[in-house]
């Protein structure tokens, strides 16, 4: 079996990370003990993914959490999981200077990484709201190893830090470096347009999912609308590349692709005709826990410019009057790193116009462009 070890980083992703982990173990019915509550053999299918055995039918998370101060550790450690993670496996600093005290605790997180990677049979790969220091180090020290991250980019309504276009823009540079092996090869077409928008499908609270009855053609309709997507941007503005989707629950998978057939007929438009078959479906049939049927979208649209635009917008109008650069240069940063950072950004967006823009009687064009260097 294949394990992932999880890796949160930071306030948010560790506030994100505690929620995730509440869901994984409640579906695999793990108490706040650590222990085993189910009556269904099947909650134990595949639990060694994210949960370690230790003996005595105790499970713990493969995780690692990191934090540049001790605040969000204590929330984690006081929250209803607080026991079930690993206390050596908290990794935390004092005071949050990133690129200074961020650079000596990666050692201690490299450790506790190390650690985790030794105690799986075949390591698939990290997740989950990784810094980008350390996607840069894991990288290093685990080259063949599949890595993903579930990155958070500041949101266009609610700002809670002046300098989150900064941040946001000089992670992206890094974040171009991670891949998932598995995923990559049915949905990333180019290697540097791996950016997905993910999304979900029914949102709805628990409680209120038994009144109202969900079926197939429903839930293939939520999962493409932009209010079930995770990310601040409108598909229909873009094309997609490539798309995912894996639905849970007891689904006739015959009835799921007519369906997604169906949406492709009628939208030809917001896929890219150069790239066929790229709708790949998937099913579990264990629903989520409190719903009948679910399903997880992933796609790969060029819609999520749109998002880097606005990044990339906020970053220019504070770098050009070189607002709140001194932070950053003080700790040791050169402006050259915060112009390339902005180039790269606006390199990422053209490219995705490029390809949204391609057509298939482009294709011969770019075959031909590629020749002359074939023969040499």
């Amino acid at each position: 079996m294949r394990e992932i070890v999880h890796l949160q980083t930071g306030q948010c992703g560790n506030q994100i990370g505690a929620k995730f982990w509440e869901v994984l173990s409640d579906e695999h019915s793990i108490g706040g003990d650590g222990v085993y509550h189910g009556d269904n053999d099947l909650q134990l299918e595949r639990i060694s993914v994210y949960y370690n055995e230790v003996g005595g039918g105790k499970y713990v998370p493969r995780a690692v959490l990191i934090d540049l101060e001790p605040g969000t550790m204590d929330s984690v450690r006081a929250g209803p999981l607080g026991n079930l993670f690993r206390p050596d496996n908290f990794v935390f600093g004092q005071n949050g200077a990133d690129y200074t005290e961020g650079a000596e605790l990666v050692d201690s997180v490299l450790d506790v990484v190390r650690k985790e990677a030794e105690g799986t049979d075949s390591l698939q790969g990290t997740g989950s709201g990784m810094g980008t220091l350390l996607i840069s180090k894991v990288r290093e020290e685990y080259p063949d190893r599949m890595m993903c991250t579930y990155s958070v980019v500041p949101s266009p309504k609610v700002s809670d830090t002046v300098v989150e276009p900064y941040n946001a823009t000089l992670s992206v540079h890094q974040l171009l470096n991670s891949d998932l092996r598995k995923l990559a090869v049915n949905m990333v077409p180019f290697p540097r347009l791996h950016f997905f928008m993910t999304g979900y499908a029914p949102l709805t609270a628990r409680g209120s999912a038994s009144f109202r009855a969900v079926s197939i053609p429903e839930l293939t309709q939520q999962m493409f609308d932009a209010k079930n997507m995770m990310a601040a941007c409108d598909p229909r503005h873009g094309r997609y590349l490539t798309v995912a989707a894996v639905f849970r629950g007891k689904v006739a998978m015959k009835e799921v692709e007519e369906q997604m057939q169906n949406v492709q007929n009628k939208n030809a438009s917001y896929f890219v005709e150069w790239i066929p078959n790229n709708v790949l479906t998937a099913h579990c049939d264990i629903a989520p826990r409190g719903f009948k049927m679910a399903v997880t979208f992933i796609g790969n649209s060029t819609a999520i410019q749109e998002l880097f635009k606005r990044v990339n917008d906020q970053f220019s109008a504070m770098f050009k009057r070189k607002a709140f650069l001194h932070w950053y240069t003080q700790e040791g940063m050169d402006e050259m790193e915060f112009t390339e950072a902005e180039s790269n950004m606006q390199d990422l967006v053209a490219e995705y116009q490029q390809y949204q823009d391609a057509t298939i009687e482009d294709e011969g064009e770019y075959e031909e462009e590629a020749l002359p260097e074939e023969e040499e």
